[in-house]
C-alpha cells in the first residue's frame, strides 16, 4: 500500500505545493463555487483501493417512493384540472359552486344543479342534472385543486359527457376565469343527442394565472345531464392525452431512478379494509374507475382536507407506464389483509384471505402475462400489449406483529408456487428499532425472506450518528429496502418540519453508509415524494409544487446526486485503515462505474470548518482531470423555494490528480462528488 512518508509531507508543505481547491465558501453573499489554486497543509489522508471486492451496486439502489399524500396525484402529478369531475365525492357538489351574488348576477331563478344517482351498482354512480331556466343566465363554477394553473399560449382540452333531456340547450360554453371574472380562454361544444355522448373541444389561454377557475354556461333553455367534465393541458409528459404533469415528471426522471414504489405508503392499507387501495379499480376506462376518499383527508388535525379524494386517473397502468418511461423497476405494494394499525387495525380472517392473495396473483398477470391471459388482455386493451416485466412485489406497507407474519406467509406461499421468479418485499413495521422491529426481523429472517422494508423518520442527528447502521447486518440474511426515510427537523409528522440544509446534509452523511453496505442494502427511497404548497398534510417532502411551478428541495438535490452517480461496483475508502464514519464530521464512500469507466468518490463534511484532504488512489491508474460537484451552505436552516429554487444545489468545478493523489479542500458543511476516468 502506497503511503507518503513524513519527509515527503514536510517537503510538500515547505515548498508550497499547489492544491486545487474545489468548492465554494458560503459567505454572507453566498458566492458561487470556485475552483482555484491555493496553498494548504493536508489535514487528513484517505485511501481508495481499486481492488474489485465483488460487491455490486444494485441498479435499484436509489429509487422513488410515490404516495398520494399532499395532493400528489389528483391536483399534482395527474394533470386533470377539474375537481370532482364526475360528482362522485361523498358530498357530490364539492368543488362545484352555483354563484348567487350581485357580482355574478346568477341565482336559482336562472337554473339549478341536482345530482342524480344511477344506482348503487357499477362504479360511476352519479351525474349532474342541470335545469337552465333563463337563456344565458345560469352558470357552474369549478374551483379546481386549490385553483387551476393556466399558462399563457398553452392549449387545453375540454371534454364532457352530456345527454339532452328536455328543451333546447344549444351550446355548453366553458370559460377559464380569474378572481375578477376576466376570461383567460374559452371554448364550447354543441350537444346534439338525448343519449350519453362525449363532446370535446380545445382552446388556447391568453394569460397566465395561478388560481384560475372554470365557468360553464349554457345557451338555450331546458334540462341536460352532465358527467365526466374534464380539462387537461395538452403539454403533458410525453404528450399523452389526459396524462401527467410534465414538470413534475421531469423532476423525477432527472433523478434517473432505479425503481418506482407505488401507490404508497399508508394509502395501501386504508383506515378500514373497505377503504383500502384496490388496484383492480384503478385500471380500465377512466370513467369506470371507482373514486375513493383519500385516507389522508382528515388524518391530521393541523391540516384537514375533507375535499381530498382519489379519482384513480393515475392508476396502476399509469404507474407501470411511468416506471417504463423512466427506466425504473416497478415496485407495487399491496395490502395484506390488515387495515392501518395506527387507525383501526381491522383484520381479514385467515379463512377469508383468498381474494386478497388472488389480487396479488392477478396483478403479476396484469404486469407480465401474455395477451391470452385475462389480465394480460386488460393491459393490452389499455394500449400496452407487451409485458411490463415486473420483478418485485411488496406485501403490506408497515404492518407489524404476528397478524402480519401469519398473513405474509400465505401470500409468499401462493406467489412463489406460481411465480417463483418474483422477488417479494416484506416489512419490518413503522419503526427502525423496538419490539415490533425486532420481532418482524426475527420472523422474516427465519423464513429466509428476500427483502425487508425499513422505515425511519428521525432527527438529523440520528442520521449522522447511524451512518454505520448496516455495518453489522448479516451478509447472508435478507436484503434491506430503506423504503421510507427523511430527517425530521422538529418531530415526526410535525407541520413545522423544514426541508433545510441540516436535514439534507445529514441524509447525505447517512447515505454514505447505505452505499458502503451495498451488499446488504439493495433499494432506498426518500419519503414523502411531493407536496402541493396549498394542500399538504405532511412535512418534510422532497419536491414542492403549486399550480404552475415546482422545485426540488436540498433533500432532492442530495438524492439526485447519489442516484445519478450510483456506480456499479463498491470500492473501499479508508483513513488510517478505518472506515470514514463521522470522525470530525467526515463521511465518505467510493464506487466504480464500469459503464462509464469512472471512479466516483462521495465525501460529506458536516463540521463547521473546511477540511484539507489528500486522497490516494491505489490498485489502478486514473487520468488527471477530475469532475467535481459540490453542494455547500454554512446556514443549516437555509431552504430552497419558488423564488430561489436552486439556492442549495450542486455546483460544477474541476480538479486534478497528480501521481495517483487528489488534494482537495472540502468546504464546511458540504457534500462533494469527485469523478475521474480510470
Amino acid at each position: 500500500m502506497h503511503k507518503l512518508n513524513n519527509m515527503k509531507k514536510l517537503i510538500r508543505a515547505l515548498f508550497l505545493t499547489q492544491v486545487l481547491v474545489s468548492g465554494f465558501y458560503s459567505c454572507k453573499n453566498q458566492e458561487e463555487a470556485k475552483a482555484e489554486s491555493t496553498v494548504v497543509e493536508i489535514d487528513r489522508e484517505l485511501v481508495v483501493n481499486m481492488e474489485d471486492r465483488g460487491i455490486k451496486i444494485q441498479p435499484t439502489m436509489y429509487g422513488i417512493f410515490f404516495e398520494d399524500i399532499n395532493f400528489a396525484a389528483d391536483g399534482g402529478l395527474y394533470a386533470e384540472m377539474i375537481k370532482n369531475r364526475s360528482f362522485e365525492f361523498t358530498l357530490p357538489k364539492i368543488g362545484w359552486v352555483e354563484p348567487n351574488s350581485d357580482r355574478h348576477s346568477y341565482n336559482n331563478e336562472s337554473g339549478i344543479l341536482s345530482v342524480v344517482k344511477y344506482s348503487e351498482e357499477g362504479t360511476n354512480h352519479n351525474f349532474a342534472r342541470v335545469e337552465v331556466k333563463n337563456d344565458g343566465g345560469y352558470a357552474l363554477i369549478n374551483e379546481g385543486f386549490r385553483g387551476m394553473g393556466i399558462k399563457e399560449d398553452a392549449q387545453y382540452d375540454f371534454s364532457v359527457k352530456a345527454a339532452k333531456r328536455s328543451g333546447d340547450i344549444q351550446k355548453i360554453k366553458l370559460q377559464v376565469i380569474d378572481s375578477l371574472d376576466n376570461v383567460l380562454g374559452e371554448t364550447s361544444v354543441t350537444p346534439d343527442s338525448d343519449s350519453w355522448k362525449t363532446y370535446e373541444s380545445t382552446f388556447t389561454a391568453n394569460t397566465s394565472e395561478m388560481k384560475a377557475k372554470v365557468k360553464i354556461t349554457f345557451e338555450g333553455e331546458g334540462e341536460i345531464d352532465l358527467d365526466m367534465i374534464s380539462l387537461f393541458p395538452q403539454d403533458t409528459w410525453k404528450g399523452r392525452k389526459k396524462g401527467l404533469r410534465k414538470d413534475l415528471v421531469q423532476l423525477l426522471d432527472d433523478m434517473n431512478p432505479g425503481f418506482l414504489r407505488f401507490p404508497g405508503g399508508c394509502i395501501v392499507e386504508g383506515r378500514t379494509l373497505a377503504r383500502r387501495y384496490q388496484w383492480k379499480k384503478t385500471v380500465g376506462d377512466i370513467e369506470d374507475r371507482e373514486i375513493l376518499v383519500n385516507r389522508w383527508n382528515t388524518e391530521f388535525a393541523h391540516r384537514p382536507t375533507p375535499d381530498y379524494y382519489q379519482s384513480f386517473g393515475l392508476g396502476f397502468f399509469e404507474y407501470f407506464q411511468l416506471s417504463e418511461d423512466m427506466g425504473a423497476e416497478p415496485l407495487p405494494i399491496l395490502g395484506c389483509g390488515i387495515a392501518c394499525q395506527f387507525n383501526t387495525g381491522e383484520l381479514v380472517p385467515m379463512d377469508e384471505m383468498g381474494p386478497y392473495v388472488q389480487d396479488a396473483l392477478d396483478l403479476i398477470e396484469f404486469a407480465n402475462g401474455d395477451t391470452n391471459t385475462a389480465w394480460g388482455q386488460v393491459r393490452a386493451d389499455m394500449g400496452h400489449p407487451e409485458p411490463f416485466n415486473m420483478k418485485y412485489i411488496g406485501i403490506g406497507n408497515e404492518q407489524w406483529g404476528p397478524a402480519y407474519i401469519e398473513r405474509y406467509k400465505v401470500f409468499e406461499k401462493a406467489i412463489k408456487a406460481k411465480y417463483p421468479e418474483i422477488i417479494i418485499v416484506s416489512g419490518s413495521g413503522p419503526f427502525p428499532e423496538g419490539d415490533y422491529f425486532e420481532y418482524g426481523w426475527k420472523q422474516l429472517k427465519q423464513m429466509n425472506a428476500e427483502i425487508v422494508d425499513e422505515h425511519y423518520y428521525k432527527p438529523p442527528k440520528w442520521f449522522r450518528e447511524n451512518a454505520d447502521r448496516y455495518d453489522s447486518y448479516d451478509r447472508k440474511g435478507p436484503r434491506v429496502f430503506a423504503g421510507e426515510y427523511a430527517a425530521q427537523t422538529v418531530a415526526t409528522a410535525s407541520p413545522d418540519n423544514k426541508n433545510n440544509w441540516n436535514a439534507a446534509l445529514s441524509e447525505a452523511a447517512f447515505m454514505t453508509g447505505l452505499e458502503r453496505n451495498a451488499e446488504v442494502v439493495h433499494l432506498t427511497s426518500y419519503a414523502p415524494l411531493m407536496a402541493h404548497t396549498d394542500g399538504w398534510q405532511w412535512t418534510p417532502d422532497m419536491i414542492w409544487f403549486n399550480n404552475l411551478e415546482s422545485f426540488g428541495t436540498p433533500n432532492y438535490q442530495v438524492q439526485k446526486m447519489y442516484a445519478t452517480n450510483a456506480g456499479t461496483d463498491l470500492l473501499k475508502i479508508t483513513e488510517g485503515g478505518e472506515k470514514i464514519i463521522g470522525k470530525d464530521g467526515l463521511y465518505a464512500s467510493a464506487v466504480k462505474d464500469a459503464k462509464t469507466n469512472e471512479l466516483i468518490i462521495k465525501v460529506v463534511n458536516t463540521s463547521e470548518a473546511g477540511q484539507n484532504l489528500s486522497i490516494s488512489v491505489e490498485g489502478g491508474n486514473t487520468q488527471e482531470n477530475v469532475d467535481v460537484l459540490i453542494m455547500a451552505m454554512d446556514d443549516l436552516e437555509a431552504e430552497n423555494s419558488f423564488k430561489e429554487p436552486m439556492k442549495i444545489s450542486p455546483k460544477e468545478s474541476s480538479a486534478t490528480i497528480d501521481g495517483g493523489q487528489l488534494n482537495i479542500t472540502l468546504p464546511s458543511r458540504s457534500f462533494s462528488i469527485y469523478k475521474v476516468k480510470i
